[in-house]
């Protein structure tokens, strides 16, 4: 089987998953979180390199506060509860996204996890929190305007890898699958630069739903694709990571 050097995943269906349960939705962002952990440990072990979650958008700030503080703490409560256990799995953990509203208590939880896995040589995993694409390429645009107006990069010389450099992402290889739970069909925000050339793989399951099986099913499917990066094959060309 070829496996993708580099899995994003869109965690979608926490809300109504617990919904159709007649729960509060906070019980479908705790089962959410048992699950992501055991898909961080299933690639871990598969042997994949890097691992992007999408945990909390820039969007998802316009969600009702006490369920915004929930998943705060929730991340929190994860990450100190979960650090040794990444160190002892060999995956080194970091974010992408602006923390700069992220309650403090939680950017120390970060900031000791990063620290703690910081020499891992294992699985990259990458929570994307309070992230969204636009506002990343935005961002990127803003330091690289900056350089040029410091003369220290010519306008001329701006190209794919210019962006690619100053965006969070770096330098961690585009993502070759990305994979979102619970029947929706879309990036929403999500790493929209990174995914020009990505396989995509949707299934209807909800995020709290997931499990080992279909993160394999998800794996053929993808080992079972010819990726021509806009290209165009010969019979006896692969051009499969």
């Amino acid at each position: 089987m070829t496996l993708p050097k580099h899995i994003a995943i869109i965690m979608d269906g926490n809300g109504r998953w617990a919904q159709l349960r007649h729960k509060p939705r906070v019980f479908g962002h705790i089962k959410g979180t048992r699950v992501a952990k055991k898909i961080i440990t299933a690639c871990s072990r598969k042997g994949i390199k890097n691992l992007t979650l999408y945990a909390f958008s820039t969007e998802n700030w316009l969600r009702p506060s006490a369920e915004v503080s929930f998943l705060m703490n929730l991340l929190r409560r994860y990450l100190k509860k979960e650090t040794e256990n990444l160190v002892k799995e060999n995956i080194r953990f970091s974010i992408i996204g602006d923390i700069s509203r992220v309650p403090s208590d939680v950017k120390d939880a970060i900031t000791k996890a990063m620290h703690a896995t910081s020499k891992c040589t294992g699985l990259n995993l990458v929570f994307a929190l309070s992230y969204g694409s636009r506002q990343e390429i935005t961002e990127a645009v803003r330091t690289i305007v900056a350089k040029v107006a410091a003369g220290e990069l010519a306008a001329s010389e701006i190209d794919e890898s210019t962006i690619n450099g100053a965006l969070s992402t770096y330098p961690t290889p585009d993502p070759d699958l990305i994979l979102r739970t619970s029947g929706e069909m879309r990036l929403s925000n999500f790493l929209m630069w990174q995914a020009a050339y990505s396989e995509f793989f949707f299934t209807s399951t909800l995020w709290p739903d997931f499990t080992e099986a279909d993160l394999e099913q998800a794996l053929e499917d993808y080992s079972g694709r010819q990726r021509r990066f806009g290209a165009v094959l010969t019979n006896d060309e692969n051009l499969h990571h």
